[in-house]
């Protein structure tokens, strides 16, 4: 009888775990599910949470300028939630790949010292660093055996299936604008992949057509196939260009191209705001962005409370986001949620100026601890001074 009574609480308990387990596994993946825009495949990440293997998911950055708001606080927050999902990240300082892009006019000591600079910026901007590894492709390339893997990859395909990847550089697909050590890029980053041991891809949508190459050739070379996590690109604060194409041409136009086409530039300074822009620089900016009444599409104002603000609650020190208005216009609004902000917003119950308004208190608010770190640390100002004395190329 106690035997019988044994094995029962024993199968409850059992039971008991199991479900915090699923649980567990299904909280993970809505954590990975907040950063992706699209999963590739969304079964097999969550084969591969269930695994209770150590996941490393990886991420790799050109060195080219000064620091946006997409690259420091957004990146910041889909690295926190991807952390919190049970993931480690490598982040790779993708130096010499951004010397085949000609990036910093291709000087790779400078190139080095913005990658110094990004780091700095990822220090104050909130981003969980215990779980993050920066990693130099200055030091991948000292090994023999990631040039074997490079050049694998670059034997796998014919050179029009890598010419396809070349938004991964923000170039255009056209062997006129194309350089060889750019297609030599498309060989690296797919490379880097495997050789960091990723089993997740975690990078902007402008980057899924390499990862997507990764996903064919894994297989082929002996590897696996990545999970390929896609964030959102957030867009550029200026207005849309006006398209001359026809209706048909408009719509034949892929989400992810027309993502890539609208996402903020560094060569276009007030078209993003900087991890160090004082507070005047982000009212000049916003006060000037693309932001017309009622509208909801295109808007990169309403793209920066989305993807940020409500995603920044807790770093404000708040709970709900204040709309401040005159009290002539009905006063403060509180917002509860950004589709209680897109409803309002659509229905003209809040002006764009004061839309604006508060945007700039609430950016200034979330990038001051990143502009503190630079006045103060002897090391990172002398690094912001030298990037911001670089001249920004294509």
């Amino acid at each position: 009888m106690e035997i019988g009574r044994f094995k029962k609480i024993s199968v409850n308990v059992v039971l008991k775990y199991v479900i915090i387990f699923i649980m567990n596994i299904k909280e993970r993946l809505n954590l990975i599910k907040q950063v992706g825009e699209e999963i590739v495949a969304e079964e097999e990440l969550r084969k591969l949470l269930e695994s209770g293997e150590e996941l490393i998911a990886y991420d790799g950055f050109e060195p080219s300028g000064q620091m946006h708001i997409a690259q420091g606080i957004l990146r910041a927050i889909n690295v926190n939630k991807m952390i919190k999902a049970g993931v480690r990240f490598k982040m790779l300082v993708a130096d010499w790949h951004a010397m085949a892009n000609n990036k910093m006019g291709g000087d790779l000591e400078k190139i080095k010292i913005v990658g110094r600079y990004f780091i700095e910026v990822w220090k104050a901007s909130g981003m969980d660093l215990s779980k993050v590894e920066f990693v130099w492709a200055s030091d991948l390339v000292k090994d023999p055996e990631y040039w074997k893997l490079v050049i694998r990859v670059g034997r796998s395909n014919a050179l029009r299936r890598f010419i396809r990847t070349a938004e991964i550089m923000g170039r255009q697909e056209s062997l006129d604008n194309l350089t060889g050590a750019m297609i030599i890029y498309s060989c690296m980053q797919t490379a880097d992949i495997f050789y960091l041991g990723a089993k997740i891809c975690q990078l902007g949508m402008d980057q899924r057509k390499v990862n997507m190459l990764a996903r064919e050739i894994g297989p082929i070379l002996g590897f696996w196939k990545p999970v390929v996590v896609s964030h959102h690109m957030l867009m550029g604060l200026s207005k849309p260009p006006v398209s001359t194409a026809s209706v048909e041409s408009r719509l034949a136009k892929s989400a992810i191209q027309r993502t890539i086409e609208r996402k903020m530039s560094k060569s276009i300074p007030d078209s993003a705001i900087f991890m160090t822009d004082t507070t005047e620089d982000i009212k000049r900016k916003i006060n000037k962005a693309y932001c017309p009444e009622g509208v909801v599409e295109d808007n990169p104002i309403l793209e920066y409370y989305k993807y940020i603000v409500f995603e920044s609650l807790d770093r404000l020190g708040v709970d709900k986001i204040a709309i401040s208005r005159p009290e002539k216009f009905g006063g403060e609004v509180i917002l509860n949620s950004y589709e209680d902000l897109e409803k309002k917003f659509a229905n003209k119950e809040i002006h764009p100026a004061d839309l604006k308004a508060s945007l700039v208190s609430y950016l200034d608010k979330l990038i001051e601890p990143v502009r503190k770190h630079f006045e103060e640390n002897k090391e990172a100002k002398e690094l912001l001074k030298k990037v911001r004395s670089f001249q920004v190329t294509r």
